[in-house]
């Protein structure tokens, strides 16, 4: 019931030409606030189909972001051989020999099973 379209909702857009980096926090932190008060405590809130209040609470359950965007938020760098998250050490990207930049060729199937 909570993933149909009319429960789900746009929290925050940032808009604008150029992409906040560091001050992401200054966006972030009212919504952030907010989640924690809606988690611990909750808000009291009516319910019209029962005719009563009930307390209700929240959380985030995932965010939508490209790359970039989830380096941002999670403070992740996203440069150099362990940018990914998820492989970090066991990433297969290497230096190229001519290009001195990182390849990440042929690592995205790395984690999947050999029976696939």
């Amino acid at each position: 019931m909570c993933m149909r379209p009319e429960f789900t909702f746009l929290t925050l857009v940032i808009s604008g030409p150029k992409s906040p980096r560091k001050n992401i926090d200054f966006f972030l932190r009212p919504l952030i606030d907010d989640l924690k008060r809606l988690w611990l405590s909750g808000v009291e809130t009516f319910d019209s189909f029962r005719k009563q209040n009930f307390t209700m609470q929240a959380m985030l359950m995932l965010t939508i972001t490209d790359f970039p965007g989830y380096g941002m938020v999670s403070r992740w760098s996203m440069h150099g051989r362990l940018s990914c998250p998820y492989c970090m050490e066991m990433t297969r990207a290497f230096y190229l020999q001519y290009g001195r930049k990182i390849s990440f060729f042929d690592c995205h199937q790395q984690f999947r099973p050999a029976s696939h």
